[in-house]
């Protein structure tokens, strides 16, 4: 099975955030970059899952046609 763990860049960011005093200009500021690194973190696993559905999907055709074959 995958590994669903956080990665440490955006666990860092959260220790570091967690320090500002909220509606600091550091926590708006590291708040922005946390966002931005979930939602790149977010879009790597939707594109690896869309990759695999394909794989899936090409490897059931292709059974498909070799049961047709025989």
């Amino acid at each position: 099975m995958e590994n669903y763990s956080i990665p440490q860049d955006i666990i860092k960011i959260q220790k570091k955030l967690a320090t500002f005093e909220k509606d600091s200009r550091n926590y708006k500021k590291y708040t922005k970059i946390l966002a931005k690194h979930i939602k790149s973190h977010t879009m790597k696993k939707r594109v690896n899952a869309h990759i695999k559905t394909i794989e899936n999907v090409e490897k059931i055709e292709k059974r498909a046609f070799e049961d047709i074959l025989k």
